[in-house]
């Protein structure tokens, strides 16, 4: 999509006819930050190509159905705290909003409250904002009992400071109980305690999740299989490459957040062993705070993984900043996304690109330091895929000991706790008794060496 700028003098949009339902004016109310500067320093998003975010911010309205009418991009040069854009850009939008007979204006950024009321009262249309379109996309995506709930308490929050927007009853007192009451609460207050008293049933019901989740986790930290998190920017094919590592049938589209609940599958490494592989939520630019609080319960799943591959779609031309977006939300989590020993960098997508291109994004990978190596894949065509397993699996053994040990065959109770609690390896029969190589996390390890008289494992 081409965007439009107000500062020249493009042609305005024809009429659009009939009136239809769901029509939506996006608008990108950028700053104006110079190259180089301090301001531009400071602040990551600036760093995105402006119509590659305009774009995204269409794709946010396509993906709950909105017909985009038309997408702009407003260059200002300050936020004013009224309107958040100017009084001239507020009427050349409130002519486009006439001209194309739209019903709804995406403002690309986050909005006060007190911001979109006033936007919504000049002109005479609803509008939304960067945060409240993607609370709608995640309400719509939540498929599970937890996701519905992160979805509810994450809107709660945000609706909470905004009921004052438009509707003049929630000023009216209700009166007090009997003759001797005063003039009680107004509508406003009544309805912020009912919003306030079901933020907190749902934050105890998602602390009940939180406890499950946990249980869950302790079940799997009983059995040798270790914890593989995808994470990424939302279209970066994440979903795609889980279905090929794992072939699992998750839903995977060309839209944003065409997945959000999270899904695990086991994951059948080359030697045999097995991991746990977890598909997260995409990240997105300035994700919104409430959704980063509400989905913790799920991005545990990444808090706890052992290895973390973050996909990139490297075709995209925003990568480099879709790549510093990711690492913003991973800090927010508190995780290092400069950590080599847990995080594999996943380029993806490379069938977009020709046999040249693709030599110089290998030659690009091969010069970098060997600590923080690239996977290049295309989830598509299973290209480099076979790669990506073996670096997974070399990974996971870094953090685990191997052993040797002899078991006698009659030992039944000892060679299932070890295919319980270890990673076989290898295993051959030689009078009467197993001689076995096997792969311990370390907390295991003087378990094994003890009860088995094991010994470290002598690479051949």
């Amino acid at each position: 999509m081409e965007p439009r700028n107000f500062d020249g003098d493009a042609d305005r949009p024809r009429s659009a006819g009939a009136k239809q339902t769901g029509r939506v004016l996006v608008v990108g109310p950028y700053l104006r930050v110079r190259a180089g500067s301090a301001d531009a320093q400071s602040e990551a998003h600036v760093l995105r190509d402006v119509e590659a975010r305009l774009d995204e911010a269409a794709g946010l309205a396509r993906a709950i159905d909105l017909i985009v009418a038309d997408a702009i991009v407003a260059p200002i040069s300050q936020i004013r705290p009224a309107t958040y854009i100017g009084k001239g850009k507020v009427e050349e939008i409130a002519g486009l909003i006439k001209t194309l007979d739209v019903e709804l204006v995406v403002m690309d950024c986050a909005l006060a409250p007190i911001q979109q009321r006033n936007l919504e009262k000049e002109l005479h249309a609803k509008v939304l904002d960067r945060t409240g379109l993607i609370l709608e996309i995640f309400g719509r995506r939540a498929k599970t009992r937890e996701g519905s709930l992160q979805v509810e308490l994450a809107h709660l929050n945000y609706q909470r400071s905004r009921l004052v927007r438009s509707w003049t009853h929630l000023e009216r007192q209700r009166g007090g109980f009997g003759f001797m009451g005063g003039p009680g609460e107004t509508q406003i207050e009544a309805d912020r305690r009912l919003i306030q008293e079901r933020i907190s049933k749902l934050e105890g019901e998602l602390k009940k999740v939180q406890a499950t989740r946990r249980l869950h986790r302790a079940g799997r930290q009983r059995v040798p299989y270790r914890v593989v998190a995808l994470v990424g920017y939302t279209n970066a094919g994440k979903s795609t490459l889980f279905n090929r590592l794992t072939r699992a049938d998750v839903q995977a589209a060309d839209m944003l957040f065409a997945t959000l609940d999270p899904t695990l599958r086991a994951l059948n490494l080359p030697h045999g062993g097995k991991a746990m592989l977890s598909d997260t939520v995409g990240f997105i630019s300035n994700l919104p705070t409430q959704l980063v609080a509400a989905f913790r319960a799920t991005l545990e799943e990444v808090l706890e993984a052992d290895v973390i591959l973050h996909v990139r779609d490297i075709s995209h031309e925003d990568a480099e900043a879709q790549q510093s977006d990711v690492d913003a939300v991973l800090r927010q989590l508190g995780i290092n996304p400069d950590d080599s020993g847990r995080i594999i960098e996943v380029w993806n997508k490379i069938d977009r690109y020709d046999s040249e291109q693709r030599e110089e994004l290998l030659n690009i990978a091969a010069r970098r330091p060997a600590d923080h190596p690239a996977m290049l894949v295309s989830a598509v065509t299973g290209e480099g895929v076979d790669a990506l397993l073996a670096a997974i699996e070399e990974r996971l053994a870094a953090k685990r000991t191997t052993l040797d040990l002899s078991i006698d065959a009659a030992d039944g109770a000892g060679i299932s706790w070890l295919h319980r609690n270890a990673e076989v390896l290898s295993k051959e029969l030689h009078n009467g008794r197993f001689d076995m190589t096997v792969r311990v996390d370390e907390t295991k390890r003087d378990i094994v060496v003890s009860r088995f008289d094991a010994v470290p494992h002598l690479a051949t």
